[in-house]
């Protein structure tokens, strides 16, 4: 599985930006697209994933009612809106993805495939 990500960029706190993950998947059901995050010196961290089938989303807290992930599974690709942007959201976001059943589609450790990333810079 390939996942290549775009749409990274500088922005000021309070603008938005929208990222792009283009995947190779073959099938639509049974797995998690997400996007993480990794800042300066911090752990990567989960900031929402969605299950290809039916579109069940997750979000971490922090993000929780200004990003938004999405789906187009026609044209493989998932799609993090980020709204009210904050300096704290600066970081390389990546796109990862797996087979399965996930308990906790946040957490780093079932992700088997990732991308490259891309990166976010936000600005007061």
């Amino acid at each position: 599985v390939q996942l290549v990500e775009s749409g990274g960029g500088s922005m000021q706190a309070g603008g938005s930006l929208s990222l792009s993950c283009k995947h190779s998947i073959s099938r639509n059901f049974g797995w998690y697209i997400a996007w993480f995050r990794q800042g300066s010196g911090k752990e990567r961290e989960g900031v929402a994933a969605i299950v290809t089938l039916g579109g069940t989303t997750y979000y971490d807290d922090s993000v929780t009612g200004r990003f938004t992930i999405s789906q187009d599974n026609a044209k493989k690709t998932t799609y993090l809106q980020m709204d009210h942007l904050r300096t704290e959201d600066t970081a390389m976001y990546y796109c990862a993805a797996t087979e399965g059943w996930l308990v906790r589609p946040l957490e780093r450790g079932p992700y088997h495939y990732w991308g490259q990333g891309t990166q976010v810079t936000v600005s007061s």
